[in-house]
C-alpha cells in the first residue's frame, strides 16, 4: 500500500482500522521529507522528534478509544503560525531565530484533535508575495515542474502536500494565498469566512484580510480539517460564531438546481486561452450534474488590485513596526545609537518585497495623503462587497478562474512587481468583501494544474465544499499526482 497518496480520509479509516498506526504513518513521512524535499525546499523546520511523540501520544489515544477523525494524521504548518518551542520564522531573517513561547489558536485546535506537526513549511517573506520566492530561506518549486514556481504565499504548504510530503497543510490568505499555490500544485484549497478561524498566534501581515485555513488533495480533507480549524476565541477580537459548526453534512446531496454564477468580467484577455478552456469543461460537467447556470456582473473587481494594495501595505506598515530590533528580532552588531539600531535592524532583517510594502503603506497613512489613498481604497472595498452581496441574491455560489495562468517559471516575474501582482488579479476581491473561496484543480496545461475557483455568501463554506466535492466526484482532476509524489523511499 502506497500510503503518502491516500487522502486524509482514507488515512484516518487505515488508522482506525489498526491497518497502519500513527507512529507508522509520521515515520513514512519523514522519511519522504528527510529524501525528497531538497528539491523542492518545502519545509523551512521538520518537527522529527516532536512529531515522533505526538504520533506515540496519538497512537495511545486510539487504543484507549479516545479518537477523532483525525487522530494520528500527519499535517504540516505554515511558517506563519506560533507554535510553542518550534522555531516561527515567517521566512525572514528578522524571525530567523524566534521561538515563540505560545501555541496560536489554529495549531492548539489541530494538535487538540489529535493531529502530528511534521514541521513548519516554506512561504513568501511575512506572506508578501505570489510565487514563494521572497522566502529569507530560498524559493519552493512547483512538483509538477521544479523549474516553476508553486505560487505563495503558502507556497511550502502547497509543495510539501502535492509532492506527498505531508497529507494536508495548514496555509493562510490575504489577498489569495491559499487559493493561487493550490491552483498551481493541483490542490483544493479553501480561505473561509474572515473571522471563522481565529487569528491569534497567527503573524499578522494585513489584520482585516488575514485568514487561515486548509490545503488538501479533495474538498472531503479541506472539510474534515475546517472542521477542527473553526472556532470562536476571545482572545481575537474579530473572531466570530460561525453558524455551522460540520462543513461535512453536506458533501454527498445532489447539486441539482444549485445556482453557480458565472461573471463575464472574470473571462477576459488577461485569461490564458487554456485555462478559460478547462474552467468552460468544468461548467458543462456541472451542468450535466443539473447545476443552473447563471450570468452575473461583478463590474467593481476591476478595482480590486488597486484597492488592495494600498490596504494592505498600509496595515503591513503598523503590523511591522513592532519589529524594532529591541524586544525580538533580529538585531542589528552595534548600533551608535537608537535611530541607528532601528534602522539597521529593519533594513538588515527585512527583505525587499517586505521593505517595498511598508513604505507604500507609511506613505498612504501618511499626512496629507490618507484622504487620497487609505479613505479611497476603503470606499472601493465597500463597493466591491455590495457587488458580491448583489450577486447572492441570484446565485448560490460564484465560479471562476483563479489565476489567469498555470504557474510561471521561477525568476521569471520575480522582480517585476506590476507582472506579480497581477497573479492575484482574479482572488483580491474575495479577500477585502472577507468571504469564503475555494481553488481546485479542474485541468492540465503544458503539464501543470489549471484552478478553478469557487466563491460562496458570508459563512458559505458548506455550498462551495459540497459543490467541490460533487464536481470531484464526477472528474479525476484531484486525483492527478506530480512526478515526485509517486516516487518511493526506501526504508
Amino acid at each position: 500500500m502506497t500510503l503518502h497518496t491516500q487522502s486524509v480520509a482514507q488515512l484516518s479509516q487505515l488508522l482506525s482500522q489498526g491497518t497502519v498506526s500513527s507512529t507508522e504513518l509520521t515515520e513514512h513521512f519523514l522519511k519522504r521529507i528527510e529524501s525528497l524535499d531538497s528539491d523542492i525546499n518545502s519545509f523551512i523546520t521538520v518537527n522529527r522528534d516532536g512529531a515522533l511523540k505526538q504520533a506515540q501520544m496519538a497512537d495511545k489515544q486510539r487504543a484507549d478509544g479516545l479518537a477523532g477523525p483525525l487522530t494520528g494524521v500527519p499535517i504540516a504548518h505554515k511558517d506563519i503560525f506560533c507554535t510553542q518551542g518550534i522555531k516561527t520564522t515567517c521566512a525572514s531573517r528578522m524571525l530567523e531565530n524566534f521561538i515563540p513561547p505560545y501555541e496560536s489558536t489554529v495549531t492548539a485546535n489541530i494538535a487538540a484533535a489529535g493531529m502530528v506537526n511534521l514541521g513548519k513549511t516554506n512561504m513568501d517573506e511575512f506572506a508578501m508575495g505570489s510565487s514563494n520566492e521572497t522566502s529569507f530561506f530560498g524559493a519552493s518549486r512547483n512538483p509538477w515542474n521544479t523549474n516553476h514556481i508553486p505560487g505563495g504565499s503558502s507556497g511550502g504548504s502547497a509543495a510539501a502536500v502535492a509532492a506527498a510530503l505531508a497529507p494536508i497543510a495548514t496555509g493562510t490568505d490575504t489577498g489569495g494565498s491559499i487559493r493561487q499555490p493550490a491552483a498551481h500544485t493541483g490542490l483544493t484549497g479553501i480561505k473561509p469566512t474572515y473571522g471563522s478561524v481565529s487569528r491569534w498566534g497567527m503573524i499578522a501581515f494585513a489584520s482585516s484580510l488575514d485568514q487561515a485555513g486548509p490545503m488538501a488533495t479533495s474538498a472531503e480533507d479541506a472539510a474534515l480539517l475546517l472542521n477542527t480549524m473553526v472556532s470562536h476565541d476571545n482572545r481575537d477580537s474579530t473572531s466570530v460564531a460561525h453558524p455551522n459548526s460540520d462543513f461535512l453534512t453536506k458533501l454527498n446531496t445532489p447539486i441539482s438546481g444549485l445556482r453557480i454564477g458565472v461573471p463575464a468580467s472574470f473571462f477576459s484577455a488577461d485569461l490564458d486561452s487554456e485555462v478559460g478552456d478547462a474552467i468552460q469543461l468544468a461548467i458543462s460537467q456541472l451542468q450535466q450534474q443539473g447545476a443552473v447556470i447563471v450570468p452575473i456582473s461583478l463590474e467593481m473587481n476591476q478595482h480590486a488590485l488597486s484597492a488592495y494594495y494600498v490596504i494592505a501595505p498600509s496595515e503591513a506598515s503598523a503590523n511591522l513596526s513592532r519589529f524594532d530590533g529591541v524586544r525580538f528580532g533580529h538585531r542589528c552588531e552595534d548600533p551608535k545609537d537608537l535611530k541607528d539600531l532601528y534602522s539597521r535592524s529593519r533594513s538588515e532583517g527585512f527583505g525587499a518585497e517586505v521593505q517595498t510594502r511598508i513604505l507604500v503603506g507609511t506613505y498612504a497613512l501618511s499626512a496629507g495623503y490618507y484622504d487620497a489613498y487609505y479613505r479611497k481604497a476603503q470606499k472601493l472595498r465597500r463597493l466591491i462587497k455590495d457587488d458580491f452581496e448583489q450577486a447572492f441574491k441570484q446565485v448560490d455560489v460564484i465560479l471562476a478562474p483563479t489565476t489567469p495562468s498555470t504557474a510561471c517559471k521561477l525568476g521569471e516575474k520575480f522582480g517585476d512587481p506590476a507582472k506579480m501582482y497581477l497573479e492575484d488579479i482574479y482572488t483580491l476581491a474575495v479577500n477585502l468583501a472577507g468571504l469564503p473561496a475555494m481553488s481546485l484543480p479542474c485541468g492540465m496545461a503544458k503539464g501543470l494544474p489549471i484552478g478553478m475557483q469557487l466563491i460562496g455568501p458570508a459563512f458559505g463554506e458548506a455550498n462551495i465544499l459540497h459543490l467541490g466535492h460533487q464536481f470531484q466526484q464526477h472528474s479525476d482532476w484531484h486525483k492527478q499526482r506530480a512526478p515526485i509524489a509517486l516516487q518511493e523511499v526506501s526504508a
